[in-house]
């Protein structure tokens, strides 16, 4: 069984997906025959490369909000957050081009670490307030995965992995994803947003007896409005 989860690594709710998912294969009996892919999706492709802003008043001018109101709205988040046991700080946050952080990720599926290159992005951004927007930062976040230096840079410097990026996005829209983070199983069942574990593990139940041609869950929480942090 195959799924394809396309996300971003500044989308909260996405990391929340992952926690979810994982929650959800660990009840999953056929378990060690799921192989998981992280797509790409940006949520904001227009952030010219290079350039960072804090996240909160950038949010709060997008949807017509104060910055309180917006401070409010994170807070909610970081408590579903919490409850995965996330340790979110959304209202520190900064925002930028993910480009790159999506390139790597490409990289890292070929040595076998996408997973575990997700992750690493996931939790610099969220818990630690790391940078995932330069290739300094994110050759640091490389090696620590296992990465090779000289050719994270290269990579990341020839752009190698751009027209794989651009082929996610391609495909998420091929598909109806509006919003993210959006799972797919075996190209037939759909879940869009951050879908409770029980939910999650049913689609791959129902995937697993191919009980129905296609399935397509209604779209919980996810980075599609109010309550996300770009």
């Amino acid at each position: 069984m195959q799924i394809e989860v396309w996300s971003d690594v500044v989308c909260p709710w996405c990391f929340i997906g992952k926690r979810r998912l994982e929650t959800a294969l660990e009840r999953f009996p056929h378990r060690d025959q799921v192989e998981v892919i992280w797509r790409s999706f940006q949520l904001d492709p227009t952030i010219p490369e290079g350039e960072t802003h804090p996240t909160l008043p950038a949010l709060a001018a997008k949807y017509g909000r104060s910055v309180d109101e917006m401070r409010a709205m994170q807070g909610q988040v970081e408590q579903v957050a919490a409850g995965e046991g996330l340790d979110y700080h959304l209202a520190d946050g900064v925002s930028g081009n993910t480009t790159l952080a999506h390139e790597l990720l490409h990289l890292a599926a070929e040595h076998d670490l996408q997973g575990a290159m997700k992750e690493r992005l996931l939790h610099a951004h969220f818990e630690e307030a790391r940078s995932v927007f330069d290739v300094d930062a994110l050759v640091a976040l490389g090696v620590e995965v296992g990465l090779d230096e000289a050719e994270i840079r290269a990579a990341l410097t020839d752009r190698r992995y751009r027209t794989a990026v651009q082929q996610d996005a391609a495909t998420a829209q091929a598909l109806g994803a509006n919003g993210v983070p959006f799972f797919v199983v075996d190209r037939k069942y759909g879940a869009a947003g951050a879908q409770p574990a029980e939910l999650l593990l049913q689609v791959l139940e129902r995937a697993w007896a191919d009980e129905h041609p296609l399935i397509t869950v209604p779209a919980a929480d996810g980075c599609e409005g109010d309550n996300c942090a770009v």
